[in-house]
């Protein structure tokens, strides 16, 4: 059984900046992809990043390139995604996902069903 755990998230001012992170316990965390996608109310699931399992290939959405960062520790089995210059906007529910290998497929990578496990979501919320 897959378990992906999701944490931070919570509250901040536009303009400011916040991290989520995912933790996969189990052995052979970098043989995987993995990525973020977000939920906001009333709106499709949507594609935010992704990075292979070696970190040395990443993906993002046009709304957030240049201002958030996915990356990931392999030893702490850990991948995070550091949020900058937040808007509105990007208040979501934001969900670690893994993909069944550790490449990243740029014709299907931003599609949900690309996407093998879920994580169960952790809010971010963007307001003043």
């Amino acid at each position: 059984q897959v378990q992906l755990v999701e944490s931070g998230g919570g509250l901040v001012q536009p303009g400011g900046s916040l991290g989520v992170s995912c933790t996969s316990p189990g052995r052979a965390f970098s043989n995987y992809a993995m990525g973020w996608f977000r939920q906001a109310p009333g709106k499709e699931r949507e594609f935010v990043a992704a990075i292979s399992g070696n970190g040395g290939s990443t993906e993002y959405a046009d709304s957030v390139k240049g201002r958030f960062t996915i990356y990931r520790e392999n030893a702490k089995n850990t991948m995070s995604l550091q949020m900058y210059s937040l808007k509105p906007e990007d208040t979501a529910v934001y969900y670690c996902v893994r993909d069944r290998d550790s490449i990243l497929r740029w014709g299907t990578v931003r599609r949900p069903t690309e996407w093998v496990y879920w994580g169960q979501g952790t809010q971010v919320t963007v307001s003043s």
